[in-house]
């Protein structure tokens, strides 16, 4: 672990995203695997929002929803290890923005900025997109610096119909091991 990073770990946001296959159950399954790595704890989950694809757009609908997480890895280590759960999962990169099992993109990581070939943090897209804007605002924390910025951006996704989102489903999904927190 790097010695920057607090033993308690630090915020981060994970996008997740599913349009193949049980698109609930994957995204149920990612969730466990990431809440069950020993660097990785789940704070809040997202609803599950329904949404139009993007980019290539000869795909059935998506469901998307975000995590709010707390991890001891750097932003690095927890891009592989989503990564890796992701193989886990049976993605399978073919089409740019094509159909996938499961997508787990990292959104934010603390206040971390950085731009290198692997990671770039805030993701470079995030803002605009409203299947990522609107889950991101049911989780963040009311005091992270992009809140006010990411709430106008969702409410007015929201009103434009912008991207075909709608809510698709609440979960109450809770660590088994820890009492929910909201």
């Amino acid at each position: 672990m790097d010695e920057q990073f607090p033993h308690n770990g630090v915020a981060a946001y994970i996008a997740l995203g599913s349009n193949m296959g049980n698109r609930e159950q994957l995204l149920l399954s990612a969730i466990s695997l990431i809440d069950e790595h020993p660097s990785i704890k789940v704070n809040r989950v997202s609803g599950l929002y329904e949404t139009d694809p993007v980019g290539y757009t000869e795909q059935p609908p998506f469901l998307n929803m975000v995590l709010a997480v707390q991890s001891t890895l750097s932003p690095i280590e927890l891009l592989r290890q989503l990564l890796a759960f992701e193989q886990q999962l049976g993605r399978v990169r073919q089409i740019r923005w094509g159909p996938r099992t499961i997508d787990l993109d990292l959104l934010l990581y603390d206040n971390v900025r950085m731009d290198q070939e692997e990671l770039t943090l805030p993701h470079p897209r995030m803002m605009e997109r409203a299947f990522v804007l609107v889950p991101l605002h049911d989780v963040l924390d009311q005091s992270h610096l992009l809140q006010q910025e990411v709430g106008a951006a969702s409410e007015a996704a929201l009103l434009d119909g912008k991207e075909g989102i709608t809510l698709w489903k609440t979960i109450n999904w809770r660590s088994a091991s820890e009492p929910f927190e909201s």
